[in-house]
């Protein structure tokens, strides 16, 4: 069985959370999710940016508290040596890549019966609509 330490941040430069596990899969989905409510949760640190995996719980253990004495810049800069952009190395974990958006599927969809087009003109929005005839 292996552990990791590792870092969770809300966006690049942002708030950090370090903690350890015995399974990063499972624990970064539940930081994603806001399933466990905490620091990390409060503070909306969603994005897992950093890790190493380690032998034992103990290692990972005293890792993860001398990571927590650091100062702020340190752990900046091990984000940065491992992670230059920041990614979120959660869909790397587990093998998924997202697939660019085909550029007809960016935009919403037409509600049935109307059309994606820049709809009705000026002149035509204004005498459409019932009217009422006086009483």
């Amino acid at each position: 069985m292996s552990f990791q330490v590792y870092i969770m941040a809300s966006r690049r430069n942002g708030t950090l959370y370090t903690g350890h596990t015995d399974n990063l899969v499972a624990r970064a989905w539940q930081h994603r999710t806001g399933a466990i409510r905490g620091f990390a949760s409060r503070y909306g640190c969603t994005r897992l940016v950093w890790f190493e995996t380690h032998d034992t719980r103990a290692s990972a253990f005293e890792r993860e508290r001398r990571i927590k004495e650091w100062k702020r810049a340190w752990k900046l800069e091990l984000i940065e040596a491992a992670n230059p952009q920041w990614r979120d190395l959660y869909d790397e974990l587990v093998g998924w890549t997202p697939v660019p958006l085909h550029p007809d599927l960016a935009r919403p969809a037409a509600h049935p019966g109307e059309s994606r087009g820049p709809g009705p003109r000026r002149a035509e929005r204004a005498h459409s609509g019932s009217r009422l005839a006086p009483g």
